[in-house]
């Protein structure tokens, strides 16, 4: 019997879940069984059940997945010095993977995942804490910036944060249907919208005075 190391473990596991994300991007969760699994990802119907019990542990593991890439990001974006600057490179960086091609199917299965989670409470269970981490993310950066005078001290941060995180469901939706205007543009409008919700008084008077100006 061939030993594997833990590296080509995690390998074949991974194999699984890349396998699986093709499958459910194509076929949705419920049209996908495990065997279409195994046959994508080319091994034995028994290597399935040596990393996972159900495809319901499939789904919670692509969740997962998801999380530690926003983790990722979350934390470079947190260790910036200027929360101004923290809070724009976490939503540059989350809004490439909106136009990325090679992550077409994770959006597609996302959509997905967003429904599964009505009618499985463990998968809806990891979506909200997947949300909660993000959401408290951009409201830790934003209160840094209230803390620093950057940001208006009147903005809630929770309030704000969670009005970006709907934003990005929403145009992640968007880009899996294949429709919008694209990362770029949307992106410009979010940081216009934001600028707005979180300007300090100084700058809402600069504003208001540009704005005379044109008229």
């Amino acid at each position: 019997m061939v030993t594997l190391t833990e590296t080509q473990k995690q390998d074949r596991r991974q194999q699984l879940l890349d396998a699986a994300l093709r499958c459910f991007s194509r076929n949705g969760f419920h049209n996908t069984k495990t065997a279409d699994i195994v046959k994508e990802a080319g091994v034995a119907q028994g290597t399935f059940y040596l990393y996972f019990s159900t495809k319901d542990d499939v789904i919670a593991a692509l969740a997962d997945d998801r999380r530690q890439g926003e983790a990722l990001i979350n934390a470079i974006a947190g260790a910036e010095v200027d929360p101004t600057f923290g809070l724009s490179l976490m939503l540059d960086l989350h809004g490439r993977s909106l136009s990325d091609p090679a992550r077409t199917a994770e959006r597609r299965v996302a959509v997905q995942g967003w429904a599964e989670a009505l009618r499985n409470d463990a998968i809806r269970e990891k979506l909200l804490a997947n949300t909660a981490r993000v959401t408290a993310e951009i409201a830790r950066l934003i209160v840094r910036g209230q803390e620093t005078g950057q940001f208006r001290a009147s903005a809630d941060p929770e309030a704000v944060a969670g009005a970006l995180v709907a934003l990005f469901r929403g145009l992640t939706l968007q880009a899996a249907w294949g429709e919008g205007q694209g990362a770029q543009p949307a992106g410009d409008a979010i940081g216009d919208m934001l600028r707005g919700a979180l300007a300090a008084p100084d700058d809402l008077m600069n504003m208001a005075r540009t704005a005379a100006e044109r008229r």
